[in-house]
């Protein structure tokens, strides 16, 4: 395992994936990695889904069909393109929020904490040497694909984490000026 701050100085996202998945054992730790996501008031709203094998077809129909009903007359390619979507990866972790109704914790930090739980899916992923990437796109948003895997009303879709083994070579990032970024703020 590398260390902690190299890998988060490193990290990059992996969009060309092939065989094999991550095993089980890199899954668990992974998704230990995800649990230990900040979480005001301890209401772990994430749940994870992982797609794989032919489970990764019906998720394209699922897409295919939510793009049909945001655009009826769609392109028999584009419907094509649909359905292969989920077949650039081995194995896709989707991302769920599960919105609890709280007096102090609004949904918006039950969001962030799910988008936290998922960054730290990716940094494990990354330390593993498993290829990942966080993909979203607006059939991910649509209540068709709510519906085809099956969310409760409460439940949000934030994306999928698409996981396999790297493929071809790792796009170089250049480091970035934090003073870019960062300004203090003098009140």
């Amino acid at each position: 395992m590398m260390d902690m701050l190299q890998g988060l100085h490193q990290r990059v996202s992996t969009p060309q994936l092939t065989e094999p998945a991550p095993d089980a054992e890199q899954l668990e730790k992974m998704f230990q990695a995800a649990l230990r996501a900040p979480d005001h008031a301890r209401l772990r709203p994430w749940r994870f889904l992982t797609i794989s094998g032919e489970a990764r077809h019906a998720l394209g129909e699922v897409f295919a069909k939510a793009a049909l009903a945001e655009k009826p007359d769609l392109a028999p390619e584009a419907i094509t393109r649909f359905k292969g979507l989920p077949l650039r990866a081995p194995l896709l972790v989707a991302l769920i929020c599960q919105v609890k109704q709280h007096p102090k914790v609004p949904a918006v930090e039950q969001q962030l904490s799910v988008g936290a739980a998922a960054q730290n899916i990716l940094n494990a992923a990354y330390a593993l040497g498993v290829g990942a990437m966080w993909r979203t796109g607006a059939v991910n948003y649509h209540p068709e694909t709510a519906k085809g895997l099956g969310l409760s009303e409460n439940e949000q879709l934030l994306g999928f984490i698409y996981m396999g083994t790297p493929g071809g070579s790792a796009k170089k990032q250049e480091p970035l000026e934090t003073k870019d970024y960062v300004t203090s703020w003098q009140g």
